[in-house]
């Protein structure tokens, strides 16, 4: 029921010689008095009932993250209905092994994927290069950005991620021809609208629609508050906010009040139907630290590990463009390594791009958590001062140019610092995922390459121009090799020799570049 209460509104007092007289009046609003809590409730007995309105064509928004988060009892009780085919699925990847998404593909009820990697995931790039299957590759940041947008009532969005690349002029084939590249492009890429603000280019990119949304929650309460857990967040809360119809499988189903208004991360309004959570949740990759035994030896010297191993040589040398404070994003491979020759006086804050800002080390046995897991799928721990957050806030820090550094890998870079580490045509599909959106802003986030210095079939890396996709246009700011290490000038599209690793000449580092580049006056080596 409504009650009416007065509220005094404060006039100015009025001064006439000595006196002062003060006005008051009143003016009634409505509050709630006693009122009862809704009655009704979004809690399904049955996930197959809930799902019961999911129909052929539809578009599934799917969350997750590698396969944390991911919502695999509403996906293995979709299986159980064949008659639903057409379906076109939108992720961030489409799962592992027998797991996530992957089962629907088995089952043949999807038509489409859109995501931004498929990793490991050896059947569906098998199914896209045969043409059995078609998948739009779209940056992982852009990903969420236009899912986000559609949650928001905006048609689109202009990003500077891909600009300049294939997801620009939409040379990426969403779906070949049956029998595969070479019998031709059934579904081309899409291109894009671009525009120049500041003097940066742009990409205009449409809001997607999802007609149905599965999200997995760490708790719900009966009117649809969701709260998350760790990095489980990912994709889910954005999804959740977007679909005509949001389906949540949760692991604790709690009654009203339960939950502290300040924890939740999506309000009631975006969920309809809610069911538990059946299925055990999945680990993809479980890296451990040092055993005890291990850890009690004496570790090698970052030295050692520097002779002994190319990679790590690499990874020490990066290690010196790294202050304290810095706050740092680390792709996989040789970047992850980075840490390890840090000067022990150095602290930095380390981001993964699944959300979270204060990553730790592997853990120990008894520390694994499958909803604490970093960029590369595999399991991490949280440092003191942490936070975790959703995809959206992580690509809003990342586009936004709020790293200092991010280091990544590449099969090519260019002395104008174009890089491309994402596919090659036709043999090999990795996916863009957040390797687009960490080159976006270089004015503001030094990127540094760091890869070996030629392929495995010995073919330089270091080029005059990329002749795979791009990832990024005059994106690098440093490049550093097993062999060298070049400072780009990205304006005038020039490399400048200043480190030589150790038993490299330079006759040697010459015949294995195919790119222009001045030796600098006080040549180091490392």
């Amino acid at each position: 029921m409504l009650a009416l209460r007065p509220r005094a509104l404060a006039i100015p007092r009025a001064r006439t010689s000595s006196r002062i007289s003060i006005a008051a009046r009143f003016r009634y609003y409505s509050v709630v008095a006693n009122a009862p809590i809704p009655k009704k409730t979004k809690v399904w007995d049955s996930v197959d009932e809930a799902i019961k309105d999911v129909k052929s064509g539809d578009t599934i928004l799917s969350g997750g993250f590698g396969l944390c988060g991911i919502p695999e009892t509403l996906i293995s009780a979709l299986t159980k209905r064949p008659d639903v085919k057409g379906l076109t699925a939108i992720s961030n990847n489409a799962g592992a092994g027998d797991h996530g998404l992957v089962k629907l593909i088995r089952t043949g009820q999807l038509e489409k994927v859109m995501i931004s990697y498929l990793g490991g995931n050896k059947y569906l790039e098998s199914a896209y290069l045969n043409g059995d299957i078609g998948i739009e590759l779209v940056p992982q940041g852009t990903l969420v950005a236009r899912l986000h947008a559609h949650a928001s009532g905006e048609p689109a969005l202009y990003t500077p991620t891909g600009a300049n690349t294939e997801v620009e002029h939409g040379g990426i084939p969403i779906r070949y021809k049956p029998g595969g590249m070479k019998a031709g492009v059934l579904i081309p890429g899409n291109k894009k609208e671009a525009r120049e603000f500041n003097g940066r280019r742009f990409i205009l990119e449409p809001a997607i629609a999802g007609d149905v949304a599965f999200v997995h929650a760490w708790k719900a309460d009966e009117v649809g508050n969701l709260v998350f857990r760790y990095t489980a967040n990912n994709y889910n809360s954005t999804m959740a906010r977007n679909a005509k119809l949001t389906i949540v499988e949760a692991e604790e189903i709690v009654p009203v009040g339960s939950l502290s208004p300040n924890a939740i991360h999506v309000p009631g309004v975006y969920v309809d139907r809610i069911v538990k959570a059946t299925e055990p949740k999945a680990i993809e990759v479980t890296k451990l630290a040092p055993s005890a035994e291990a850890q009690t030896s004496a570790p090698a010297p970052s030295d050692n590990k520097a002779t002994k191993d190319w990679r790590h040589r690499i990874a020490k040398r990066a290690a010196r463009e790294i202050d304290d404070g810095f706050y740092v994003n680390l792709g996989v491979g040789i970047p992850t390594l980075i840490p390890e020759h840090l000067d022990p006086a150095v602290k930095v804050w380390l981001e993964s791009e699944n959300g979270i800002l204060g990553m730790g080390p592997y853990p120990t046995p008894a520390q694994v958590d499958a909803d604490i897991i970093n960029a590369g799928k595999e399991t991490t721990t949280l440092l003191p001062g942490a936070s975790c957050f959703d995809s959206a806030e992580s690509f809003n820090m990342i586009r936004g140019g709020h790293m200092h550094v991010t280091c990544l890998g590449a099969m090519q870079v260019s002395q104008a610092g174009d890089i491309a580490n994402f596919m090659i045509p036709g043999k090999l599909v990795k996916g863009i995922g957040g390797a687009m959106d960490l080159v976006s802003n270089p004015d503001k986030t030094k990127v540094i390459v760091t890869m070996q210095h030629v392929a495995k079939d010995g073919a330089p890396k270091v080029l005059k121009e990329c002749s795979l996709p791009l990832t990024g246009a005059r994106a690098v700011s440093l490049i550093v090799t097993d062999m060298a290490v070049f400072r780009v000038d990205r304006a005038a599209g020039t490399l400048l020799l200043t480190d030589i690793a150790e038993g490299v000449t330079l006759d040697e580092l010459r015949a294995k570049t195919l790119a222009d580049y001045e030796v600098a006056s006080h040549l180091g080596t490392f």
